[in-house]
């Protein structure tokens, strides 16, 4: 007698995470990107050795926001390094040290260009990362000539119109060298 059912546990079932298929050159990527975004598969990606350009217009990505939230950024940062030293120097502060004048602004100059290199790069750098998602750091990388000088169509499985048979044929007919299904 079992204290537990039968029915409660399933059999394992290889499920599909997504196909992949490698390309040779840009061009072929690119008109690759183009048909996949024409076939209306969604969250396909392409991964590429070197930037391509014109890429992300062929897969139909949106212009990202990290020039707009590093420019702002860099404004906050601007007004921080200059306030800083206009408040230490006049309000908290205020010595006069070989004649010049409290507000001496051209002094401020290179820690003002300073804090706003550092806020609008540090500001870059954790948009990039919130934005693009890119948790998966212990990820297991799909082919070892992807980023050495293949280029690859990635299609999950959790794409709408995701059918396997259907993607590898796809993949296969915009000239992949090697598909691979990715379980």
């Amino acid at each position: 007698m079992y204290w537990f059912k039968k029915e409660q546990f399933h059999t394992y079932q290889e499920t599909t995470n997504g196909v992949f298929g490698l390309f040779d050159t840009p061009e072929e990527i690119l008109e690759a990107a183009e048909k996949t975004k024409e076939k209306k598969y969604t969250g396909f990606d392409c991964l590429t050795p070197f930037p391509v350009h014109g890429l992300d217009e062929a897969m139909g990505l949106p212009r990202s926001g990290i020039p707009w939230i590093s420019f702002f950024m860099g404004l906050v940062g601007c007004s921080f390094g200059f306030a800083f030293q206009y408040l230490t120097h006049v309000v908290d502060w205020p010595i006069n040290y070989s004649g010049k004048a409290y507000n001496a602004w051209p002094a401020y100059i290179p820690v003002t260009f300073e804090t706003t290199v550092f806020f609008a790069g540090m500001s870059a750098v954790v948009s990039l990362y919130a934005l693009s998602k890119s948790n998966h750091g212990f990820r297991k990388p799909l082919h070892p000539e992807i980023t050495s000088h293949r280029f690859a169509l990635w299609i999950p499985s959790s794409s709408d119109n995701f059918k396997q048979e259907e993607v590898v044929n796809f993949i296969k007919s915009l000239g992949a060298k090697d598909v691979t299904v990715v379980k």
